[in-house]
């Protein structure tokens, strides 16, 4: 079911976080979002360290839609641990960012991710493109299996 599936939203602009799951709930898809608002506490979540030390390490995420531009650490830096660990280097990173840099493009895809999405600005494209990109990856996309994955 569509709202048994986690998804972690790596975003420190409160605005684009209010925006991304408004449209997910205005297109009627209610998965449970977590929200982290810098690069080091993604990786904690990811990997129960720090302030989430005490969380299920088997409710990881279906899908990370990863910003590039955060505080402590960059979206890049986030990819590039999230795709050198074992338990995590199989799981569906979007890069949705603001960012239309060519670097940035060919740097996400060269550390693995799955798919690169530049904010639109106008507010219906935006929200078109985070239905769009919640069909795909929660609905159609089949996601890698957790068992035998170590």
């Amino acid at each position: 079911m569509a709202e048994d599936k986690l998804i972690l939203l790596v975003e420190d602009n409160p605005d684009d976080e209010l925006l991304t799951i408004r449209a997910f709930e205005k297109n009627h898809l209610a998965n449970r979002i977590e929200v982290v608002r810098d690069g080091q506490e993604a990786l904690d979540f990811l990997f129960c360290e720090g302030n989430y030390a005490d969380r299920d390490p088997d409710d990881m995420p279906v899908l990370v839609l990863l910003d590039l531009k955060l505080p402590k650490l960059d979206g890049i830096e986030v990819l590039r641990q999230i795709r050198s660990d074992p338990r995590t280097q199989l799981l569906p990173v979007v890069v949705l960012t603001t960012s239309r840099q060519e670097q940035d493009i060919i740097k996400s895809y060269q550390l693995g991710a799955n798919s690169y999405i530049a904010k639109p600005v106008d507010f219906n494209e935006f929200m078109e493109s985070v239905r769009q990109l919640g069909l795909y990856w929660l609905v159609i996309n089949e996601i890698p299996p957790r068992k035998g994955i170590s």
